[in-house]
């Protein structure tokens, strides 16, 4: 008999699953055909954090594409919140109260976008009564496609992925994120980066979370540490990270659920390490 792990991914073709490839695929496409034509460019809590009408024709896009099959579904979409943390919380609250709720980031990593720099994804998922029970992360520069089911492992092109094996801080490569918000996420990222920075073998800033934990899912980086994240930002790369054997927490080490803003992800093996590191450079934002 075959062995459960050599069983090929099979996703079904009316599945939600199937529908968040579709809808993460068509507009990943339609992004990349976008890249260097952005005809309206707004900026949202900082200088730094953009907005574009890629941003929202995708949206829109998706929003149509899942509604399509799921018309009793609630969608929390980046573009459809207003701007800043008590407004992520606001609509996070209300979105909730639909047992199930598709969390979208139409462009995660659109200043990457606007200056085309091609590093930049659509990221989807799909919870059910607070859990992520689907994940799925689109990078239409690179064609790679990352898919987690809860209890179904993760997947990148149909290919299980699993996290890296670096044991400690001092072998480890680490992304970071320079947040927008200028006046509180950003300094303390800053006194994480500094202290990190003296710790392990590299840090990255690449500029979307969402690829960042897809890079950990599949073993590229060792973890990821940013404090004043939104929900859409890493709702299906926290799926993708922890069904492929790694782990996922706020920045003191609490269970991560829907309203974390903090976050650690790492293959598990570094995580405890990390954690009493950002706890002493007081860089937990908590």
């Amino acid at each position: 008999m075959e062995s459960q792990s050599k069983i090929p991914y099979v996703v079904g073709s009316k599945s939600p699953t199937a529908v968040a490839i579709n809808s993460a695929s068509k507009a990943g496409e339609w992004i990349k055909s976008r890249l260097g034509l952005v005809k309206e460019l707004n900026t949202k809590v900082s200088a730094q954090d953009l907005v574009t009408d890629v941003d929202k024709g995708a949206e829109a896009m998706i929003r149509k594409l899942i509604l399509t099959h799921f018309p009793d579904h609630e969608i929390l979409g980046e573009e459809g919140v207003a701007p800043g943390a008590a407004a992520s919380v606001e609509a996070l609250t209300q979105a909730s109260r639909s047992d199930y709720l598709w969390i979208v980031d139409p462009i995660d990593g659109t200043t990457n976008f606007v200056h085309g720099f091609p590093y930049f994804c659509v990221s989807i998922a799909l919870a059910y009564k607070g859990e992520v029970i689907i994940g799925v992360i689109y990078d239409p520069i690179r064609d790679e496609l990352f898919v987690a089911e809860k209890g179904k492992g993760a997947y990148i092109h149909g290919k299980k992925s699993v996290v890296s094996e670096e044991s400690s801080l001092e072998d480890s490569i680490l992304a970071v994120g320079f947040n927008p918000d200028r006046d509180y996420a950003l300094p303390v990222n800053m006194k994480g980066i500094t202290a990190l920075s003296g710790e392990v073998r590299s840090l990255r800033a690449a500029g979307s979370a969402a690829l960042h934990l897809a890079y950990v899912a599949t073993g590229r980086l060792s973890g990821y540490y940013e404090v004043g994240l939104n929900v859409w930002d890493v709702a299906a790369g926290v799926l993708l990270v922890t069904e492929s054997g790694g782990k996922v927490s706020d920045t003191v080490g609490n269970s991560y659920h829907l309203g974390v803003r903090n976050l650690v992800a790492t293959n598990g093996k570094i995580h405890d390490e990390l954690l009493e590191s950002l706890k002493v450079a007081d860089a937990t934002g908590l």
